[in-house]
């Protein structure tokens, strides 16, 4: 086979140019008529996420918010970055479920492509690139799935050869992975000579995370934390993630608009990106990176059922509080949302594994 046409897959040439999925990507999720730049009902309407399922996430960000706050010492400004807000759920929610003295120093940002939502809470500004100095938290959830990349797949001669896409979802291999792109799929992502096997190569999704990580750099330090389904380098999946959701349904990833286009994120690259931009001789804080289960928990989501003696003393109360458990059991689950991975990534003098330590918190004791 010939450059450019091995591995052919697909339909005649009729449905316009063979490019690059990352390429292809961006423009079906960002371009003007993109998947998150169109319709009102914004993410939640095709697929959901852990800010969805229950406000007991919202919750739990905004008790990590405070343990932030406490560890620099009460700020007199303190900053909530919410990245990829889709129509800014997240941001509403925490700024909810902040104690008032919390939050009337919190400054609060959304950050998305998608306008801002008509009669949207006028506490947020809503922007399309993180603030700079940044003095407290950035929180990424499902963002960096959403970062295009390109996909590299092994030939019939053992060489890993870029992935061209149509926007009808056709797919042929194009030319051999070269570059930056060669060596980090050496360092992070290696492929062994067998035809058929794919890897997604995750140089944006680095830069991307390092760059928002960067928005800590000018404050008085801070905690970035990234939440999506990943990997490590012990454990790649063989045939890479990529995937596409449509109104619910997982679908054939089709670059054409019409769905959310995703990949699993390979986490510990992009922790190394961050440190890598650090100035030498100067570690930064360790990273610590956490399955959402025990993130959670170490928040206060544990899932427990209430005691059943309160069926009879507060039949109400006994209601609220089991469905309340059934969330945080959907939030915890193995399997679904509870498969998440956290990356919590300090800047400053923060230490990212005293604040998922599981304890009461000021507020409440």
């Amino acid at each position: 086979m010939t450059p450019g046409t091995a591995g052919f897959r697909g339909a005649p040439e009729t449905h316009g140019t063979w490019r690059g999925w990352r390429e292809a990507t961006h423009e079906a999720l960002y371009g003007p008529e993109g998947f998150y730049r169109t319709g009102s009902r914004g993410p939640a309407g095709h697929f959901r996420t852990s800010v969805h399922a229950s406000p007991l996430f919202a919750r739990a960000v905004a008790r990590l918010l405070c343990r932030v706050d406490e560890a620099l010492g009460r700020p007199a400004v303190l900053d909530f970055v919410d990245m990829a807000a889709g129509r800014g759920e997240l941001v509403t929610g925490v700024l909810a479920a902040l104690p008032a003295d919390v939050a009337a120093r919190t400054r609060a940002y959304a950050v998305e492509v998608a306008a801002r939502p008509e009669g949207f809470d006028r506490r947020v500004q809503w922007l399309a690139r993180p603030p700079d100095g940044v003095t407290g938290l950035l929180f990424a959830n499902e963002w960096l799935d959403n970062v295009p990349l390109e996909v590299a797949e092994v030939d019939a001669a053992g060489v890993a050869r870029r992935v061209l896409v149509r926007d009808d979802g056709a797919e042929r291999l194009g030319e051999p992975v070269a570059g930056a792109e060669a060596e980090w799929l050496a360092r992070w992502w290696p492929l062994p000579g067998e035809a058929g096997l794919r890897a997604e190569i995750g140089l944006p999704r680095d830069a991307a995370w390092a760059s928002a990580v960067a928005a800590l750099d000018g404050g008085d330090g801070g905690l970035a934390v990234a939440v999506d389904y990943a990997h490590t380098a012990a454990a790649r999946p063989p045939f890479g993630t990529l995937t596409g959701f449509r109104e619910g349904r997982e679908t054939a990833p089709v670059p054409d608009g019409s769905c959310d286009i995703t990949a699993h994120v390979a986490l510990d690259a992009c922790a190394a990106a961050h440190t890598a931009r650090c100035t030498p001789g100067h570690a930064p804080p360790d990273a610590l990176m956490r399955p959402q289960r025990e993130a959670l928990h170490a928040l206060g989501v544990t899932g427990a059922r209430p005691p059943l003696a309160l069926a009879s003393t507060d039949p109400a109360a006994y209601v609220r509080a089991l469905a309340s458990a059934s969330e945080a059991a959907e939030l915890t689950a193995t399997g679904g949302l509870g498969d998440f991975w956290w990356l919590l990534q300090p800047v400053g003098s923060l230490d990212a594994a005293a604040l998922l330590v599981d304890v009461a918190d000021h507020e409440e004791q």
